[in-house]
């Protein structure tokens, strides 16, 4: 193993080293981070190719740590130490915690699940202020400019620490009082579509209905998926939506079962960095606790 680049080691470094020192398996230490454990094991993999030197042996029985891996745990444990001091004079002299805290996801994720979260925060702590980005990439978060994440992707970056929120169901819905009251009636052809085609070309229910139903009359082209259920609700044609934006709907009405080959998955990212500053960690272990997808 060779290092091909100068690697300088953070302090979320020494944090994950410690964490399965003492955990000894990717879950384990994953619990003890607040994180998944795959986010765990893309993070051993980047600071080990860092060093050009393996931290832990990988057996059956779990992780075991190197000489090296033990001697970075013991640094990681007088930071350790100095971060619990520092939290002892927080707590010592409380202050509410306050600042703004920049989140970027999708309108649909922001609307459904973000937004109603954060609803609930505002008791607890009212000094905290929020920017909310809508888009469909993750340039913003790449750039620090924004400090937490929250995406629908099967692959998160590996650069970014999150925890995995769930799966996220979609199914096919048509207004309650729409002419397309069954899936027959779609699968005769009459029924007009709604879908996000030119905006999201690749996105799976854009797939999904281009191969179950490559005939079907697109009548309205839309930039999010909030919009198609939208213009679903208005009796424009049927369009597929994740459950947890429709079911608690009145005037929609679902078609079909969740489809299994549109289903993809939730996460709550942000930067190794970014995790421990007081109002991020507080936001996000909120976000984290909350929006678990069932």
């Amino acid at each position: 193993m060779i290092a091909k680049t100068q690697y300088t080691m953070t302090s979320a470094d020494l944090e994950l080293t410690l964490a399965l020192l003492r955990g000894g398996s990717l879950a384990a230490a994953g619990d003890r981070l607040g994180v998944d454990a795959s986010t765990v094991f893309r993070a051993l993999q980047r600071i080990e190719r860092g060093l050009g030197r393996l931290l832990f042996e990988r057996t059956r029985s779990g992780y075991v740590a190197t000489e090296l891996a033990t001697q970075l745990a013991e640094h990681a444990e007088q930071v350790e130490v100095a971060l619990e001091a520092a939290r002892s004079s927080i707590e010592a002299a409380p202050a509410q915690i306050s600042g703004t805290v920049r989140i970027t996801t999708t309108d649909t994720v922001l609307h459904g699940l973000v937004a109603p979260a954060l609803r609930s925060l505002q008791k607890a702590h009212p000094l905290l202020g929020y920017e909310l980005h809508t888009g469909n990439e993750l340039a913003s978060l790449t750039r620090r400019d924004a400090d937490i994440a929250v995406r629908a992707t099967k692959r998160p970056p590996q650069h970014l620490v999150g925890k995995h929120l769930g799966p996220i169901r979609v199914a096919l819905y048509a207004a309650k009082r729409g002419s397309a009251r069954k899936l027959a009636d779609v699968e005769a052809g009459q029924a007009d579509w709604i879908a996000p085609d030119d905006a999201l070309p690749e996105h799976p229910s854009v797939v999904w209905r281009k191969r179950h139903f490559p005939k079907a009359n697109l009548r309205y082209s839309v930039n999010s998926i909030l919009s198609v259920l939208e213009l679903v609700a208005l009796g424009l044609g049927v369009g597929i939506v994740p459950l947890f934006l429709a079911e608690g709907r009145s005037d929609v009405v679902r078609l079909t079962e969740p489809l299994a080959e549109c289903e993809t998955d939730l996460w709550l990212l942000t930067h190794p960095e970014s995790r421990h500053l007081r109002r991020v960690a507080t936001v996000y272990a909120h976000l984290a606790q909350v929006m678990n997808m069932p």
